[in-house]
């Protein structure tokens, strides 16, 4: 994990979660990601290079 600046970013969620905000949501930044709560955007936000992003994506599609 690593500070990325992430003022301004862009934050999106999957088109597979509901409506009720009970999810996560990420801003794609140069060199890495940032991940937050929904529902407590000010409560924090864990953030990854892109390296480690994208490991934890082949790894979630893999199943």
């Amino acid at each position: 994990m690593t500070d990325r600046d992430l003022t301004g970013a862009t934050w999106f969620k999957s088109s597979y979660s509901n409506s009720q905000n009970e999810c996560v949501e990420v801003a794609l930044v140069p060199g890495g990601a940032g991940v937050r709560d929904t529902k407590d955007r000010d409560g924090g936000t864990l953030t990854f290079t892109g390296t480690t992003w994208s490991a934890f994506l082949t790894t979630l599609k893999r199943g």
